[in-house]
């Protein structure tokens, strides 16, 4: 098992170094002093979130900017620009932030459900996409402060995904007929 996913990126970037001479994009060849793993977007026919041994969407993120963590980094600097220091929040506080997020979060989840053609009895309503999208960017906005609260950074809460994720297939596969709640406690 791969203990350090940075560590199995960092490996891809070493290997495919050593081969950027014989890579070509867009029938280009890429010389030694370019990097293959910047230009190098590699596409699954079928999904490109598949999840195979040392799957292909590892490849395809070793070659892409990592967009969670640049995420994460303009959220602490715009909680920063408005005066919100998640690092250095008492227990408290860190309380309060949690509630306060949460709540915000309800909010935009209304505004979302208010882009959707969600009163049957009215038959005016149509589906408001670019609305709904600026909501779920919204909602990112406070998902990530709050991540950010509960001291989690990009790493941690992809960590958490994927060990989340494993159970919530393992719960299909059983029919999840019954709650065990000590199945998410490892995360």
């Amino acid at each position: 098992m791969v203990r350090s996913f940075h560590g199995v990126l960092h490996a891809i970037r070493i290997f495919l170094s050593h081969f950027s001479d014989a890579w070509q994009i867009q029938g280009k060849p890429l010389g030694p002093s370019i990097p293959v793993w910047n230009f190098l977007t590699i596409h699954r026919s079928s999904d490109i979130c598949g999840l195979s041994p040392f799957p292909d969407w590892a490849y395809a993120l070793a070659m892409e900017k990592d967009q969670l963590r640049e995420l994460f980094c303009m959220q602490k600097s715009l909680n920063e620009r408005i005066g919100v220091q998640t690092e250095s929040m008492t227990q408290e506080q860190k309380a309060e932030w949690v509630l306060n997020y949460s709540r915000a979060m309800s909010q935009e989840i209304a505004e979302l459900t208010d882009s959707v053609p969600w009163k049957w009895w009215a038959k005016y309503q149509v589906l408001d996409e670019q609305n709904a999208r600026v909501e779920v960017v919204d909602l990112f906005h406070f998902l990530i402060s709050l991540a950010q609260v509960l001291g989690m950074s990009a790493d941690d809460v992809f960590q958490a995904y994927i060990k989340k994720n494993e159970v919530n297939l393992k719960r299909q596969e059983s029919g999840y007929i019954e709650k065990d709640h000590s199945d998410s406690r490892h995360i």
